[in-house]
């Protein structure tokens, strides 16, 4: 799914399919849960809402379905790399009559649009290196103006054998085959994604599992929060703009470990 050079005939099947296991694990509850929450502890009636690495658009389009069906008004934005995935994106969403907006950005070198109530990664943090994913956090929360929600599966065994399974019951592209449990294998585990969280300086940050074998990090943005990397480099008199952090996490993925021995 990471290649660039995947045909279009290929890549749209393996979307079909991530969509049709996404739909049946029921992974949009899990996001859409603190959102309508939320709105309803903070008497919103309207949300901005960006989704980041959205690939096949699933996730805005069923959030729109549920926003609908409450009454709650999102505008949903949805952010890829990948021309290909945003087509099949626009093309769902337009099929389907939902006002989503989609555009391309490489969320890994370019700095992610502000102004959003929401900020959202789904199934996307398994693809990073620790320093591009603690990047891609600390980012999310300086976009996000009320919460950012950032869901994922969850390194272990129990989530191998399922993934392995699943994606061999549930649809017949040989990249989602192939993709499947590689996911499962470089993905995070709860202690890692807290210890991702404190060095980023998400305080409060609040990491559980969710069904099937996936976490979702939740963080609401405290009224008057700064990144801690902006603050220790205005207290030592240099200029923040452009400045990047580089972190290497403690729990560094290996070949040993990712069948989630010692998981918290």
């Amino acid at each position: 799914m990471d290649d660039p050079e995947l045909d279009r005939q290929r890549h749209f099947t393996a979307l079909r399919g991530l969509t049709r296991l996404n739909g049946l694990s029921a992974s949009t509850n899990i996001v859409w849960s603190p959102i309508a929450r939320l709105a309803q502890q903070q008497n919103i009636n309207r949300l901005r809402v960006l989704d980041v690495a959205t690939g096949a658009g699933d996730l805005p389009l069923r959030l729109w379905r549920k926003a609908r069906r409450a009454n709650l008004q999102l505008e949903i934005h949805g952010i890829d790399i990948s021309p290909q995935a945003l087509d099949f994106a626009r093309q769902n969403a337009e099929a389907q009559g939902a006002n989503i907006k989609f555009g391309q950005l490489d969320v890994l070198n370019g700095e992610l649009p502000r102004g959003f109530d929401v900020v959202i990664s789904s199934l996307f943090f398994h693809h990073l290196s620790n320093p591009q994913a603690a990047e891609l956090l600390r980012g999310m929360a300086a976009a996000a103006n009320r919460l950012v929600l950032v869901s994922d599966l969850r390194r272990s065994l129990s989530g191998w054998l399922l993934a392995h399974a699943a994606s061999r019951l549930f649809t017949r592209s040989d990249v989602v085959h192939t993709d499947a449990p590689l996911s499962v294998q470089a993905a995070l585990t709860l202690c890692e994604m807290r210890a991702l969280a404190a060095k980023v300086g998400l305080e409060g940050a609040n990491v559980n599992r969710r069904w099937p074998c996936r976490f979702l990090l939740e963080w609401s943005r405290p009224r008057h929060w700064t990144d801690p990397v902006v603050v220790r480099f205005q207290s030592l008199g240099y200029r923040t703009a452009g400045v990047r952090r580089k972190w290497r996490c403690p729990h560094r993925r290996s070949a040993g470990f990712w069948l989630g021995y010692g998981e918290a």
